[in-house]
């Protein structure tokens, strides 16, 4: 991984984040090191400070220390009000002693400033991991380290065609993402999904003709209906009454044709739906990507490609 700093709630429950967390001691060496470490948030006070606990103490960020722009106004309060009951990541800046309690000054915004500066050096094409915060019409909002955001939109998802990112992730689903490039201006970071689920060979690799298997109706025409049965890979079936976009079909593989890449499928069955969009498939999940073509070498038809700029 190129870098150390992950979403939140991925250290909270390490040896290394309870051991930080676990004496005066040990927060007064992780504050020495500007280590970053994380606890849960317990609520907001009505001066939006967060009160968060850190092993057997009670810290707080002021409000001003919460998140990367909420002291020059470019991020909103939700972003503290939000926290609420979820983990959150923070340096140690200072450790108050009031009647014999210890109560540590903690800023999110400090991790958050380390994470970003690391973040900002990554090269195009790095995977990295990322947790799904909140999901818009047009893309995937995802924390990519210390709750730093970045988006992925919806046609970058995958190569099937979705309506919602709903249909393909939950909020606080743990994923895996690569960089398409970094805007050092800006200071963000623009993400990619669908290279890592698997060029069309790979995905119908999965499959061979004569068999009956779930999918999803994600394009009814007059001509026949697109059915989904992986989010890299989706063919055409005949039209059958009362399918809908979004429906869980079973459908029969009747032939697979890389050099047209193309599947000929056959409507079975509605089936029941299932709750939330199922764990994607990862062919990739570390490393770095140069180039990515989606379809077969040779194929009669052009597919998606991605080169990832150095």
């Amino acid at each position: 991984m190129t870098s150390c700093f992950l979403p939140e709630g991925r250290l909270l429950h390490t040896l290394e984040n309870q051991a930080a967390c676990a004496t005066a001691d040990a927060l007064a060496h992780a504050q020495s090191e500007g280590t970053v470490v994380e606890g849960m948030a317990l609520l907001c006070d009505e001066n939006h400070d967060l009160l968060v606990r850190v092993g057997p103490f009670t810290g707080r960020i002021p409000r001003e220390e919460t998140a990367l722009g909420i002291s020059d106004g470019s991020t909103r309060d939700i972003a503290i009000l939000s926290r609420v009951g979820k983990p959150v990541c923070f340096c140690i800046t200072a450790l108050e002693g009031h009647g014999g309690q210890i109560t540590p000054l903690l800023s999110r915004r400090r991790a958050q400033e380390q994470a970003l500066k690391s973040i900002l050096s990554w090269p195009s094409g790095q995977v990295i991991p990322a947790t799904v915060t909140h999901l818009e019409p047009f893309g995937a909002f995802v924390d990519v380290g210390c709750g730093v955001p970045s988006m992925i939109g919806v046609e970058r998802l995958s190569v099937s065609r979705i309506s919602h990112p709903r249909d393909r992730f939950r909020v606080g689903q743990e994923i895996y993402a690569a960089v398409l490039e970094t805007d050092r201006t800006a200071g963000r970071v623009i993400l990619t999904h669908r290279e890592l689920l698997g060029t069309w060979l790979e995905n119908a690799a999965l499959f061979r003709p004569g068999m009956t298997v779930p999918g999803w109706a994600r394009g009814v025409k007059d001509y026949g209906t697109f059915v989904e049965l992986t989010p890299n890979l989706s063919g055409l079936a005949e039209c059958r009454e009362g399918v809908r976009d979004g429906d869980r079909v079973s459908v029969y593989i009747k032939s697979i044709l890389p050099d047209r890449m193309k599947l000929k499928l056959l409507i079975i069955d509605a089936l029941p739906p299932e709750e939330g969009p199922e764990p994607p498939i990862y062919f990739i999940t570390n490393g770095n990507l140069a180039r990515w073509r989606y379809a077969p070498e040779g194929c009669l038809k052009s597919g998606g490609e991605t080169i990832f700029h150095s």
